[in-house]
């Protein structure tokens, strides 16, 4: 039974790469911010030995040195998931709440396995779309030759650097690889917006992930005066899909040195809207109007996600099965 560290365990993404992992029988360590929620994410898995699920905490993972006892482990770590990466909106300052995290958490945990965890075969990184794309000159076609740029100067910007942070942040991750040349190789996963089911561990709606907020808004009637827009962005994964590739990423032996861009389709909020409105037709009063205007670009970019399907076997669940299965998790925890 191979053996893995999970950062960031608390995150949404990680917490379904987490449920992944456990059902493909690995044991798993995460990493998260404080006791409180890794006793959360214990209580969440009552049903998991402790043996095949533990966590420790790393309080601040732009520290330096953040991740040296974390990455020590006997029997040792194989692989290492790290997701840990700060996204939301509440930007006081760009280089210490994105930029010093995103970059200096990425390195940090390369920089840790290098030195402390021999055993380490593989480091997958989740990244993101906003590495590929170019909201100011998109290409006709997405995929993973392709890089966003940015300059220092925009990611000042606090609407820039989320984007400029994961530039950063995955570039000098590969030039870690490159100049370091570690034992062991690494993977990127560049997810787009990620929607699906809530974590187990959720404690109320008001903590649910950035991406899924459009979703809770509609169903909270929120947005039923005025649909709000939805770019920049018109690309979205189901978060199980998302996470699976991470377990694909360390399962499949010729994904090593390689990004995937694990997109599902594309989606505006009037679809999501309408699929809402559809499956719950008890919601349709919280609902926008029906004839709102769907504000998806005739000519949206397109995006091959072939290498995704090809080399770790994804298969896309489709947006109206992701929103149904979304907005159940979330009755579930109450709106």
């Amino acid at each position: 039974m191979a053996k893995v560290l999970l950062t960031g365990g608390s995150g949404f993404i990680a917490s379904h790469v987490l449920d992944t992992l456990l059902n493909h029988g690995f044991q798993v360590v995460v990493t998260v911010r404080s006791e409180e929620k890794g006793h959360r994410i214990l209580e969440a898995h009552l049903d998991t030995s402790k043996k095949n699920l533990s966590y420790i905490v790393v309080e601040d993972i732009a520290q330096n040195g953040a991740f040296d006892d974390a990455v020590k482990s006997e029997p040792p770590f194989q692989f290492v998931i790290h997701t840990a990466s700060p996204y939301h909106f509440n930007i006081q300052d760009p280089v210490k709440d994105f930029l010093d995290p995103a970059i200096k958490g990425t390195t940090g945990i390369l920089k840790s396995v290098k030195a402390h965890a021999p055993a380490v075969k593989r480091v997958v990184v989740t990244s993101s779309s906003a590495t590929i794309l170019s909201p100011s000159n998109h290409s006709k076609v997405y995929d993973e030759t392709i890089w966003g740029t940015t300059t220092w100067e925009e990611a000042m910007n606090p609407r820039m650097a989320y984007r400029a942070s994961k530039i950063y942040a995955e570039k000098a991750a590969w030039d870690f690889i490159d100049k370091e040349e570690p034992a062991f190789d690494m993977v990127v996963i560049n997810p787009p917006l990620v929607f699906g089911p809530a974590p187990r561990h959720l404690p109320n709606l008001d903590a649910l992930n950035t991406s899924n907020h459009r979703i809770r808004d509609m169903i909270q009637g929120k947005a039923k005066e005025s649909l709000p827009p939805t770019g920049p962005v018109f690309i979205w994964v189901d978060v199980r899909d998302a996470a699976l590739a991470h377990v694909r990423a360390i399962e499949v032996p010729q994904a090593g040195g390689q990004r995937f861009f694990v997109v599902a389709g594309h989606f505006s909020n009037k679809r999501i809207a309408d699929i809402i409105r559809e499956s719950h037709p008890e919601l349709a009063s919280k609902m926008p109007l029906e004839d709102a205007a769907d504000d998806m670009p005739a000519d949206v970019y397109g995006f091959d996600n072939k290498k995704s399907r090809e080399v770790l076997g994804l298969s896309y669940r489709d947006l109206k099965t992701c929103v149904d299965d979304a907005i159940k998790s979330m009755m579930d925890v109450g709106v």
